[in-house]
């Protein structure tokens, strides 16, 4: 199951009232002061670190899966051992997981986590993460692709750095359709009725559908939120929508029983190799360009291990790697010219992918959106998940 799509949009509520839950209750605000942040970093008698990341999310050995490439790499060069653990299934169940030891300043045991930007945020704003010295990072400072530069949740990057990246867009079976989708308006069209299906996410759906109703979502309001909302209510009263998906959008349009919907851009990269009618579009009003990151939590006890293994990852041989692997937008664009000098066919093949390596054309119609505040996501994860049934 490709990785991306089995973030769900349960927990999107969640942690956004937990905070609201805690400050009922009596218990001290969660936000941690910069100078109680750190920890005594053992990285110089230590040589290991802990990385928390998804399922499905490294490069493995095609003969031996216990082996990631990359990561075997990293240690042969530094010295540097790495306990990895694909233990996130879900943004907020993870943050349930360890949020008790961050609010009570104790360590997670992990030393490198990967979250959704819209999660990351959440962190960042919490106080819970170290900013990474990027000093030790001259691979992130050069090769960090600049349009993952300054989200406005960590402007400059300074406690997060992308793992992988890509496009929410639309989907759709160009043959049985009969027609092109050139925007996400097109999805509305009457010979769409009941074969189409929207993320069920609050933080995965909406930008996409803003930008389709030609807002800005680096700086989207209120207005423009519920303006969506109520183009979507309307188009579920009249069974256009036929249904709101996680993970399983990717079962419906292979069997043809939807034929246009939401969907990320790795997930159909993997979807067309076995179905080349399937097409991805970025639509003429935009797409929504997210990131998952790396983190480096508070009080980690190898902080500059971590760093180190972040750098690795944007050497530009590696980003190739990864991205051969996991198939996602690469945050290191000069990994394209490694893969395009490749003398293997299929990888040479690569670096010629818009969706791995989104050329400029494309880059104009991508945006990254303004992540929901605290103190929005109570009441528009209320409305939003009524409408999808959650």
């Amino acid at each position: 199951m490709p990785r991306r799509s089995l973030l769900r949009a349960l927990g999107a509520v969640g942690a956004g009232t937990m905070g609201l839950a805690l400050a009922g209750c009596g218990v001290p605000a969660a936000y941690v002061e910069p100078g109680d942040r750190a920890g005594r970093d053992r990285s110089g008698r230590e040589r290991a670190l802990d990385f928390a990341n998804w399922p499905l999310y490294v490069d493995t050995d095609d003969e031996d899966s216990s082996k990631r490439p990359t990561l075997d790499a990293f240690t042969e060069r530094t010295g540097i051992s790495v306990r990895y653990t694909e233990e996130i299934n879900d943004n907020d169940e993870f943050f349930g997981k360890i949020s008790p030891a961050l609010m009570n300043h104790q360590e997670t045991g992990r030393d490198l986590i990967v979250v959704s930007d819209w999660m990351a945020a959440r962190f960042v704003r919490l106080g819970w993460v170290q900013e990474m010295d990027r000093d030790r990072q001259p691979n992130v400072a050069r090769y960090l692709d600049p349009q993952l530069r300054h989200p406005a949740f960590d402007e400059g990057r300074r406690h997060s750095v992308p793992w992988q990246s890509g496009i929410t867009g639309i989907a759709y079976n160009r043959a049985k359709l009969g027609r092109e989708i050139r925007s996400t308006e097109d999805l509305w069209a009457a010979d769409l009725r009941g074969k189409v299906t929207l993320l069920s996410g609050l933080d995965e759906s909406f930008a996409l559908l803003m930008q389709g109703n030609g807002v800005d979502i680096t700086g989207w309001t209120a207005d423009d939120f519920h303006a969506v909302c109520d183009q979507v209510e309307k188009l579920v009263k009249q069974k256009h929508i036929r249904r709101f998906t996680g993970n399983d959008y990717i079962k419906d349009l292979s069997t043809g029983d939807v034929l246009a919907c939401q969907a990320y851009s790795g997930d159909v990269i993997q979807l067309q190799a076995d179905n080349p009618d399937i097409e991805f579009v970025v639509p003429e009003e935009g797409a929504e360009l997210w990131a998952e990151s790396l983190m480096i939590p508070n009080l980690a006890g190898h902080k500059r291990n971590a760093e180190a293994l972040v750098d690795h990852y944007y050497r530009p041989e590696v980003a190739a790697e990864l991205a051969a692997w996991v198939n996602y937008v690469c945050p290191v664009p000069a990994a394209r010219d490694v893969l395009a000098d490749s003398d293997d066919e299929e990888l040479a093949a690569l670096a010629e992918d818009p969706l791995i390596f989104p050329d400029d054309a494309m880059r104009t119609r991508l945006a990254i959106a303004r992540d929901i505040t605290a103190d929005e996501r109570r009441d528009f994860a209320k409305r939003w998940n009524s409408i999808v049934g959650l």
